[in-house]
């Protein structure tokens, strides 16, 4: 080993100190808000519960125009005129995103009626509930094209022009079920951990793309249709979450740019915890999360 080689080893301790004050310093300082103004946020599964919600918070929040694509044309249509009510330009379209061909479609017609998308939220999903062994193969893989394959589609047609516009924020809402799994949900967790891996690669990636950024929002579980089959041991204790709190911090979080916001705050000591601690321990920790005994297939935010 070199003498250069040497000392940038001595120094990587120093460095990494110096980013973790750093970053620490920059939650603490007020910090400047994205003007949304300008924005043309695209909002995938904003029909209802969460998505609707994002639609509504991003409106009052002075976004220009609003885009909603789902695959319940009532539900679009009922989000659409709230949305206009606020004062807001809004428009829907039918698009299953996991169906790549009608993702590249719809993006052109969204181009061509609307104009160029600045915020994209990956916000559609669904959840079979079933265990692995009782699972139909056909929900499983529908499963995985729409929480996971979908988000690759959707980037792919917004993302290139972001980054020639120097403009652009990708906004995943995952969950925390990315990070610990539960029984009951093992299509659920899977595709959700996939994509996780897929935010954290692509906000790698973007770290040399001046103006386009990426956040990655996973809450806890969150008080929608999607979730009615979600059984916590201590609900009074960890309640579930508002859609409209997780909407509104969602938001913050663009206007802030941050990269990752786990929902509520504790769910923090639940990533450390599954780091250090023995497998007696873990074992512990998945009985408190819970489980998902849903029976109903394809529930979800699309």
């Amino acid at each position: 080993m070199d003498w250069k080689s040497l000392c940038k080893l001595l120094l990587l301790p120093l460095q990494m100190i110096y980013y973790v004050l750093k970053a620490a310093v920059c939650q603490v300082l007020p910090s400047k808000l994205r003007d949304l103004r300008g924005d043309t946020v695209l909002i995938t599964g904003g029909g209802r519960g969460i998505g609707r919600n994002l639609a509504k918070e991003f409106a009052k929040q002075g976004a220009k125009k609003i885009i909603l694509w789902g695959r319940t044309e009532k539900c679009l249509k009922e989000t659409t005129e709230e949305i206009r009510q606020l004062g807001t330009e809004c428009y829907y379209f039918i698009c299953d995103v996991g169906n790549r061909e009608e993702v590249y479609q719809q993006a052109k017609a969204v181009r061509e009626k609307v104009g160029d998308v600045t915020i994209l939220v990956n916000n559609a999903a669904v959840v079979h509930g079933k265990s692995l062994m009782e699972s139909d193969d056909d929900a499983l893989l529908k499963s995985q094209h729409i929480n996971t394959l979908g988000q690759f589609w959707t980037t792919k047609a917004f993302l290139p022009r972001m980054l020639e516009l120097q403009n652009g924020h990708i906004v995943c809402i995952n969950s925390v079920l990315a990070l610990s799994a539960i029984p009951g949900a093992i299509d659920y967790c899977t595709s959700k951990s996939s994509s996780f891996a897929f935010m954290e690669s692509l906000t790698l990636g973007l770290l040399d793309c001046p103006g386009v950024n990426a956040t990655t929002v996973l809450p806890f579980h969150t008080n929608t249709d999607m979730f009615q089959g979600m059984r916590i041991r201590f609900p009074n204790l960890f309640p579930p979450l508002k859609p409209e709190t997780v909407a509104r911090r969602t938001v913050e979080a663009v206007q802030k740019n941050h990269a990752l916001l786990l929902l509520p705050w504790t769910m923090h000591a639940l990533v450390v915890m599954k780091s250090i601690l023995p497998q007696s321990a873990l074992e512990k920790i998945h009985r408190f999360s819970g489980s998902y005994t849903c029976m109903n297939t394809f529930k979800g935010r699309t």
